[in-house]
């Protein structure tokens, strides 16, 4: 994607914000840097990946020249609209004010970058201006008649000093995220960075000396269970967040119903090994699940009206006359459920390449926000984790999603004798506001129809 400069180019150091990548995201998780201060790019070049609560995506620079700062830490969430970035384009001056969105107080000392500890090349710390003495100044004489605490250190001794009492206790922003995470107050942490500044470190330390056991007072020893050493925690964000929300909507919004039915889909699989031998079928990957979504496509054209919305504005039921057909895919980060586009008007070879790239891209992490919008109606596959059924939960903005089970070898009576047959488990929820039972039903008959025969029903329905 190409990321227009979102600020005017005035010269010099321009910063580069945090843009709104998807449909209405006001935040994104700044995963990896693929730039560090003092190199080299070019406009349109990849600078960095970030997740958003939909997808993960590459921004590119809208600026050439050298990276002057990267004000945002791997692993930090921002805001839309913040800056994460400054590059010199080599023309002179400085970026703007309102650019920078950060306080004025580059007149005083240079914006350190953001990151514990000095890198090679980095920006150093200007120190503070101190006015000349006109003459030299001779220490104070101590009063001999005041003693000196008792916890005084001895003339020449350094000690870390604590952070001024005037103002915030000094930290860069790393920093007090750490000590925010670890819930440790930062107005009781005793720092040792130059110039009073709190480290990484001396977080930890804090952190370390508030977890410490109190010592008993008896001297009987006891034996305590630390849960927290046998428990991990997971951050909720970016598509996870964002997919456990859709969930509990759709759950407490539309009026889920659930239907099943076991088919004999014996010769879907004949039909599955028959299509792999064929020469336009070659460079795809042919599976039960591309004649699942056929079956699928087929039984929406006789029912449109299972491919649906709601309006809640207006309490009208939308009919598309299209069907953008979901896939839900597992991912490391989370449940995505990218679709195929006008999935109704492809041919079975063209559907099979489709959905050969749309899991390729979601295994890879790489789905586009644009891939995961617009979808009409899903198609879950259950069975790939060996399950034979469930009740699927609507993707937020449609009217059905059909599950599909897992084959297994089962007895079934077949043309009146017990025969041992492929069988699947079918399960379709659909939502009650827009779908009723005779059409969830006829809907859910009609794609076991074909898969039972697809061949026949493929000439019968077109």
């Amino acid at each position: 994607m190409t990321i227009s400069k979102n600020e005017p180019a005035v010269g010099g150091v321009q910063s580069f914000k945090l843009p709104d990548v998807g449909e209405g995201l006001v935040e994104a998780e700044l995963l990896t840097w693929y730039v560090k201060p003092g190199d080299e790019v070019e406009v349109n070049q990849m600078i960095c990946e970030i997740e958003t609560a939909k997808a993960v995506v590459e921004l590119p620079s809208p600026y050439a020249g050298k990276v002057h700062e990267l004000l945002v830490e791997e692993g930090q969430t921002v805001d839309v609209g913040t800056v994460i970035i400054t590059v010199d384009d080599g023309t002179g001056g400085t970026a703007s004010a309102s650019s920078t969105g950060a306080a004025e107080e580059t007149e005083e000392r240079e914006k350190p970058l953001v990151g514990y500890g000095e890198k090679a090349g980095s920006t150093q710390r200007r120190p503070r201006r101190r006015p000349a003495p006109s003459a030299p100044v001779s220490p104070p004489v101590p009063r001999p008649a005041e003693p000196a605490p008792a916890n005084t250190p001895a003339v020449g001794e350094t000690v870390p000093g604590p952070a001024p009492s005037s103002g915030r206790p000094l930290a860069k922003p790393p920093v007090r995220k750490l000590a925010k995470d670890l819930g440790v107050d930062l107005g009781s942490v005793t720092p040792t960075g130059e110039g009073g500044v709190i480290t990484r470190e001396d977080v930890r330390a804090a952190a370390e000396a508030a977890q410490a056991p109190a010592a008993p007072e008896k001297a009987a020893p006891q034996v305590t269970v630390d849960r927290a050493a046998r428990e991990r925690r997971v951050p909720v964000k970016g598509v996870r967040k964002h997919t456990a929300a859709a969930m509990v909507g759709s759950a407490f919004t539309a009026p889920h119903v659930t239907e099943f039915l076991q088919v004999d889909v014996t010769g879907t699989m004949r039909a599955v090994a028959r299509l792999r031998e064929r020469p336009d079928f070659a460079d795809v990957r042919v599976s039960p699940l591309l004649l699942v979504a056929k079956a699928l496509l087929m039984a929406i054209r006789r029912h449109p009206e299972i491919n649906a919305s709601w309006d809640e504005d207006n309490q009208e039921i939308v009919i598309k006359d299209y069907v953008n057909l979901g896939i839900a895919a597992a991912t490391e980060r989370g449940l995505v459920v990218p679709n195929i586009k006008d999935a109704d008007a492809k041919t079975l070879p063209e559907l099979a390449a489709d959905l050969k790239k749309l899991t390729e891209t979601a295994r890879a992490g790489k789905t586009s926000p644009a891939d995961m919008s617009g979808g009409t109606i899903t198609i879950t596959n259950v069975g790939v984790f060996g399950v034979d059924a469930g009740t699927p939960i609507i993707n937020p903005g449609e009217a059905a999603i059909l599950a599909f089970g897992q084959i297994r070898d089962m007895p079934w009576v077949h043309e009146g004798e017990l025969a041992v047959r492929k069988v699947t488990t079918l399960s379709l929820s659909f939502d009650h506001r827009l779908v009723d039972g005779e059409l969830g039903s006829k809907v859910l008959r009609d794609i076991g129809t074909a898969l039972e025969d697809p061949e026949l029903t493929a000439l019968a329905w077109g």
